[in-house]
């Protein structure tokens, strides 16, 4: 399908590119950019005009339930959801049912992701069998079937041993191991930040020791082994200073942090709201405007959204015995998008942290719009504030923190390999 998108703000932060320019497709791919191509004859014309052009946007964390999870979402409803939110790549954590641990798992997810030709999807392999922290899975064999990180997604791995033989086995192979920073053993049965509320509330807590010892621990491992290691959903200002102290020197070590954690704290857990059980836990103010800063700085690499889909029966249950998760993959553009108007940033650099930054981490070709490359990219509309309801939301999930509230950043096409797989 030949496409011109014409009339639009290209905005490309790998690039550098802010301008009004057309974009030519054909094949899958961009062939031209500003001036058509000779006896170019666009079967679509999409008019741009007021409207954002950008790449793709690329999350680090989306949950699909997928395999043996069907019933809080199905990998049809999630990747519908993905699209709709302007995400054409992402990541999806192994903590599936079974785990994503078996190369035929893996393969299997890949092949029924496909066949929805949608966004592309990007299994995190399990660093340990079955996701005990006992026995390492074979990572070389999981890498072959289509993983192209391989993380723990529960936190610390209770046995240090086994952590350092996984980072060694990691880095021969030259893969990238993805951390939780929680040390297990201090967070038992906590569910939210240790401060006043949780304390007002009753609610057994997670300190932030708990996040700052497993990042000791997996720096002073990373440097003993020479693996590249990515810290998932940093949460705290300690644990933030940390990582900055690592990366000064010189340590292959790269964060995220999610949409929930930027703008939220402990605080909006209010009366109980259990749409904020998340882990890590929402902290402190001061913690969160920490991470708010963090991000600006880049000491955080990148923003994802940690979607989680959770049925409305796990989350009509008590704070302490709801189900964590939020759902958001379909909030991360408008939530991005809210962080940099609050602090009045240019978009060529907020569009980065949900664009090129994650692509370097997940190590993919994605995340830019020069001629040559994949025809993934989001055409939105950044002045257009839309109101979270559940009907507004495709996901299966309807849990999330911002219901209700009113968000910047209205996706009006999603492209993938030149297709067009969402119109609004």
């Amino acid at each position: 399908m030949k496409i011109h998108i014409k009339n639009g703000r290209l905005i490309d932060p790998k690039q550098g590119v802010d301008a009004v320019q057309d974009i030519f497709i054909a094949k899958g791919k961009i062939i031209a950019i500003g001036a058509a191509p000779n006896e170019f004859q666009p079967s679509r014309v999409i008019d741009a005009k007021s409207l954002i052009v950008c790449p793709g946007l690329v999350d680090l964390s989306v949950r699909l339930r997928e395999p043996g999870l069907e019933y809080k979402a199905t990998l049809e409803s999630e990747m519908e959801a993905a699209v709709a939110g302007g995400v054409t790549s992402f990541a999806c954590p192994p903590d599936t049912d079974p785990p994503l641990d078996e190369p035929g798992l893996v393969e299997m997810l890949k092949h029924r992701a496909k066949n929805l030709n949608q966004a592309h999807v990007y299994p995190i392999g399990a660093l340990t069998q079955g996701l005990r922290g006992e026995r390492l899975t074979e990572m070389a064999e999981l890498n072959d079937a289509g993983c192209v990180v391989f993380g723990q997604p529960d936190g610390l791995l209770p046995n240090l041993r086994v952590l350092m033989q996984a980072m060694r086995y990691a880095s021969t192979f030259g893969f990238s191991v993805w951390l939780r920073p929680q040390e297990i053993s201090l967070t038992n049965d906590g569910v939210a930040h240790d401060g006043e509320v949780a304390t007002r509330l009753g609610l057994p807590t997670v300190p932030v020791c708990a996040e700052t010892i497993a990042i000791s621990n997996i720096i002073l491992l990373a440097k003993e082994t020479g693996v590249r290691v990515h810290l998932c959903r940093i949460s705290s200002a300690e644990g933030l200073t940390m990582v900055r102290a690592a990366k000064q020197q010189g340590l292959p070590m790269t964060c995220d942090v999610t949409i929930n954690h930027l703008h939220l704290s402990d605080m909006d857990i209010g009366f109980f709201d259990s749409n904020c059980h998340l882990m890590p836990p929402l902290r402190g103010l001061s913690d969160r405007n920490a991470l708010r800063n963090g991000l600006l700085d880049g000491t955080i690499d990148a923003v994802c959204s940690d979607h989680a889909p959770v049925d409305e029966d796990a989350k009509l249950l008590p704070f302490g015995q709801s189900e964590i998760g939020a759902t958001g993959v379909e909030l991360l553009l408008p939530l991005t998008l809210k962080w940099g108007n609050e602090l009045r940033l240019p978009l060529l650099k907020v569009l980065a942290k949900i664009t090129s930054d994650p692509s370097g981490i997940l190590g993919i070709d994605a995340g830019d719009l020069s001629v040559g490359s994949a025809a993934d990219i989001c055409i939105f509309d950044p002045d257009y504030y839309w109101k979270v309801t559940a009907p507004a939301i495709l996901s299966q999930g309807k849990n999330t923190p911002f219901m209700g509230m009113e968000l910047p950043g209205n996706v009006k096409y999603t492209l993938v390999d030149g297709h067009i797989v969402y119109e609004r």
